[in-house]
């Protein structure tokens, strides 16, 4: 298995708005979710919409729009819907790889 990436991409619709390529290393999974999340309230949200993402949840000014969610197959992390950042890890040609499996 050779070096990998984290690519981070951000898209407005099918159009791609940011894309940058890290080591693996310079980010923790914990780091890459505070930066999508960042990411996404900068690329998209105003500052109500911010607020209600941090608040508590089931209140009455809460919303889901920082939530961070991670796909079950794949080495990706996501955020935001329009628009919508992702961080995978990949290798050295951009290539994802499925999880494997763990049994």
């Amino acid at each position: 298995m050779g070096k990998r990436y984290w690519l981070i991409r951000g898209h407005d619709g099918s159009k791609t708005i940011f894309e940058k390529q890290v080591g693996l290393g310079q980010f923790s999974e914990e780091q890459i979710k505070h930066l999508l999340r960042a990411l996404t309230a900068k690329a998209g949200l105003t500052f109500g919409e911010i607020v209600g993402a941090y608040a508590r949840r089931r209140t009455t000014i809460s919303n889901q729009l920082l939530a961070v969610h991670k796909d079950f197959n794949y080495p990706t992390y996501m955020c935001g819907s329009d628009p919508l950042f992702t961080a995978s890890v990949v290798d050295k040609n951009g290539k994802i790889h499925r999880n494997p499996v763990k049994g």
